[in-house]
């Protein structure tokens, strides 16, 4: 019998999970997932890892270690987490052989307080990239304005990237003009393009729970009406903006040369309101060419009791932007929450850096 996650695997869905812990690569757990439960790919941010030292003991040794080396916080935080990516990368080192590069996956960020500093950040990436070593890392970048010339550069360096925090479709369509730039400038450069990989995340969970708390403030039953669909439909359209992006001169001439398309990414796909399916953002984004990065708990409940019909997005275009239409008639700025949604996704990236290096410099304080 084949399973959820078999049939989201056929329909062209990449599944990657949403988390990394040296814990699940030291005791085979996530082996076991890449095995039964179709898990071609892993993504990281500052949160996971935070969430992943405070939570075991397998950091014990190396903390030990940095700290006898007198190595301060910030490059205890980077040989920490590159480590558990690189070794991340082995493990997933035969997925992306037999892709070719496209899954086998395994991102992580740069630092989140350099959001705002391009050339910073391009440094940044470029130094994670060369600290893990590993053809199958993706280097995240965060889609801010300011982000959109690191990603370029990022990529005219040949280093493949996970743009995030993507909320808005105009802010989407500004990151496959970074990709495609990038590669331009990768080509003069002499660089082979077929090695380049990129995917943008676009996120969709925080989209509902934020205008689905506008809608509850218009109060109105035409406003209860729209509640738990934005997010699909705003996902929905992103591919609509892929599509038509592989549908242009510009593109052919890369494609000819070897690029990559740069595949949508489904983030923040765990469902926030428990009063919706909780396979909503997996089964309702269906379709090839993309990726969803899902938290283990809902990558069990796909695997468990998703309905895998096919295709679930081509075809709804003019379905969704109907939608948008009529959350913008109740009163609901669609540009103002997407700026909202950008801004606290950063504040919660810079935090939870602010966590991990105080967990990191306590465990070190203690092992000195």
């Amino acid at each position: 019998m084949t399973t959820p996650t078999q049939k989201l695997s056929d329909a062209g869905v990449s599944i990657w999970l949403d988390d990394l812990s040296r814990e699940r690569l030291t005791s085979g757990g996530l082996q076991r997932l890449i095995d039964e439960k179709d898990v071609v790919g892993v993504t990281t941010n500052p949160t996971i890892f935070a969430a992943a030292l405070a939570a075991h003991d397998a950091y014990e040794d190396q903390v030990k270690e940095l700290a006898a080396a007198g190595t301060d916080v910030d490059e205890a935080v980077l040989a920490i987490t590159t480590d558990d990516v690189r070794d991340a990368c082995d493990l997933f080192a035969p997925i992306a052989e037999a892709t070719q590069g496209v899954d086998g996956r395994v991102s992580i960020e740069v630092d989140p307080r350099l959001a705002q500093d391009a050339d910073a950040t391009a440094a940044m990436a470029q130094r994670l990239s060369t600290t893990i070593g590993r053809d199958n890392a993706l280097i995240k970048i965060p889609a801010t304005e300011a982000g959109l010339p690191s990603i370029t550069a990022t990529i005219a360096e040949g280093i493949s990237v996970n743009v995030t925090l993507i909320f808005s479709l105009e802010r989407y369509r500004a990151v496959i003009n970074a990709y495609l730039l990038g590669l331009e400038q990768a080509l003069e450069n002499g660089k082979d393009l077929a090695g380049i990989h990129s995917v943008a995340s676009f996120f969709v969970s925080r989209v509902d729970a934020e205008i689905d708390k506008r809608l509850d403030a218009v109060g109105t039953e035409e406003a209860e009406g729209l509640k738990g669909r934005a997010g699909l439909a705003n996902a929905r359209l992103a591919y609509q903006v892929f599509e038509q992006s592989l549908d242009t001169e510009r593109w052919a001439r890369l494609a000819a040369a070897g690029a990559n398309p740069q595949r949508p990414l489904w983030a923040s796909t765990g469902v926030k309101d428990p009063s919706l399916p909780d396979t909503l953002y997996v089964a309702g984004l269906v379709a090839p060419n993309t990726v969803n990065t899902m938290p283990e708990k809902t990558l069990e409940a796909t695997f468990d009791h998703a309905e895998i019909t096919g295709d679930t997005i081509t075809g709804t275009y003019e379905e969704s932007n109907e939608l948008l239409d009529r959350i913008a008639g109740v009163g609901i700025s669609y540009d103002e929450v997407v700026e909202k949604l950008e801004a606290e996704g950063l504040t919660k990236f810079e935090d939870s850096w602010a966590e991990l290096l105080e967990t990191v410099r306590t465990a070190l304080d203690n092992a000195r």
